[in-house]
């Protein structure tokens, strides 16, 4: 399996996943011409694009939805409840509409658990490909416990660490806004990610790359140096930690 984040942030949000019969999109933030010009640099045709999964409807996940669908035809996952809040595809022919948390294809299992943000019927994702996995978790207040066992000991973490809580807490964003952060509705903290790596890495898990970082409340140094300290303080040995970037494509990793 191949991941690249190719873009992650407060702004976008994109990840390319490859399996062997496969073609992923999670996510389509930016816009159609970033994402096609990104696949390009990694060898990927837009056109070869087969699957498109949507976490939730706010606009850093899908800026790009309706231009980059309309132009290369991918097969596009929902859940119903999401998929009847977004009227602009609603006559698009290549609609998956799924019930429950699993997507079985042909050499894949997608479970789309459900998140707890403030959008409609917002999901996150595990994807697995024989005894390869990667869980990417983004755009939630907290990783609800009944999805931990599902969760743990998987290849790859793609992990929200989106802000410092004391950055965040005397920073300039209105109190509101602030309040909608730190809820349970809201994002994950620094801190919340260190503790759920604490409780989910395991002995298969090659690399956890730190996502949707803020750019006012937050900083790749704060973000990895908090999570490494919780880690050291919960006695997890783990040091092959990173984080995307808004606008720079990730490395192509290999899993």
């Amino acid at each position: 399996m191949k991941v690249c984040v190719i873009a992650s942030g407060s702004k976008a949000n994109v990840t390319y996943i490859e399996t062997k019969n496969h073609k992923i999109l999670l996510d389509m933030g930016k816009n159609k011409t970033y994402i096609a010009n990104a696949l390009k640099s990694l060898n990927v045709n837009p056109k070869d694009i087969d699957i498109v999964l949507i976490s939730h409807l706010h606009n850093d996940h899908i800026s790009a939805l309706d231009s980059f669908i309309k132009t290369y035809k991918p097969t596009v996952y929902m859940p119903l409840k999401m998929f009847s809040s977004l009227e602009s595809i609603k006559d698009y022919p290549n609609m998956k509409i799924y019930d429950g948390e699993l997507i079985e294809l042909d050499d894949i299992k997608i479970y789309a658990i459900k998140s707890s943000h403030d959008a409609v019927d917002s999901r996150n994702f595990i994807i697995e490909e024989g005894d390869t996995s990667i869980v990417q978790i983004t755009d939630t207040g907290y990783i609800k416990s009944k999805y931990f066992n599902l969760l743990k000991n998987r290849d790859l973490y793609l992990l929200e660490s989106n802000h410092d809580i004391e950055l965040l807490t005397h920073g300039p964003y209105p109190d509101w806004l602030k309040r909608r952060i730190l809820s349970d509705e809201g994002h994950l903290s620094n801190q919340s990610a260190g503790f759920y790596l604490s409780k989910l890495i395991g002995d298969k898990t090659k690399k956890v790359v730190l996502m949707h970082l803020s750019e006012v409340n937050n900083s790749p140094s704060v973000a990895l140096k908090t999570v490494k300290e919780s880690l050291k303080e919960n006695e997890i040995k783990f040091k092959n930690i990173e984080c995307a970037s808004q606008d720079i494509i990730g490395e192509v990793i290999n899993i």
